[in-house]
């Protein structure tokens, strides 16, 4: 039986609503048989997320802290509490359709999990999957390396992973990360003293992404998807 195709690109900076908003139109295509499902793999300026468990004391930073550093604040729809998207990070955005052989939260974040674990293995860094569901994401020791939340309607995916490749970990000073007041962040820059480019990444992740979904990979062209405005 052939596998179904996983279409897949790296769009770069790409600010965070319109990035929602397309992961939302491209649902609705998978949804409706009108569209493949797709891997966004982005970067985001910065951005503060807080998602459906959210508490807002996990906000710390104040409004001139915000302005002086341009980040925005957005309440997502993804599962968890609050965390950072930014530069020198990669998030992705998986939207398939678990229906109807996959229909497992637990296993679908723990594939995610597992994709990053053998992306950063590729790269040189020995990481685990979260011991819990207190601890979901990524670790390298007690260092968290990568978070995940995701969305799911009718069994098709948004929101997914972000994954601290040579990200500014000083963002998350203005946050308690995914709800967790003592977890140290860690990124790829730090632990090896530096990190390859992000769209390098990017390409390894896909593939372990492919791999674990049993998806045949098409990549295409970041500008045949046209981001919403603004």
């Amino acid at each position: 039986m052939p596998r179904r195709p996983l279409h897949w690109a790296f769009l770069g900076r790409v600010p965070y609503a319109p990035a929602v908003a397309l992961q939302e139109r491209l649902r609705q295509g998978v949804r409706f048989g009108r569209g493949p499902e797709h891997l966004l793999l982005v970067e985001h300026p910065p951005v503060f997320t807080l998602g459906r468990n959210a508490d807002v004391g996990g906000l710390l930073a104040s409004a001139a802290w915000l302005a002086e550093r341009g980040v925005e604040v957005h309440h997502a729809s993804r599962g968890g509490q609050v965390t950072f998207h930014g530069p020198g990070q990669l998030v992705g955005y998986p939207i398939v359709n678990l229906d109807p052989d996959r229909r497992d939260v637990r296993r679908f974040v723990g594939d995610l999990q597992e994709a990053l674990v053998r992306t950063l293995a590729e790269l040189g860094v020995a990481a685990r999957r979260g011991a819990d569901s207190t601890r979901v994401g990524v670790w390298v020791g007690e260092r968290k390396i990568a978070s995940i939340g995701v969305h799911l309607a009718r069994w098709i995916s948004i929101h997914g992973f972000a994954l601290n490749v040579a990200t500014d970990l000083g963002f998350f000073r203005g946050i308690v990360a995914c709800g967790l007041p003592d977890v140290a962040m860690t990124s790829i820059a730090e632990l090896l003293g530096a990190a390859p480019p992000l769209a390098e990444v990017a390409r390894i992740a896909a593939r372990h992404l492919g791999e674990i979904f049993d998806r045949e990979l098409v990549e295409i062209a970041p500008d045949s998807l046209t981001l919403p405005e603004p």
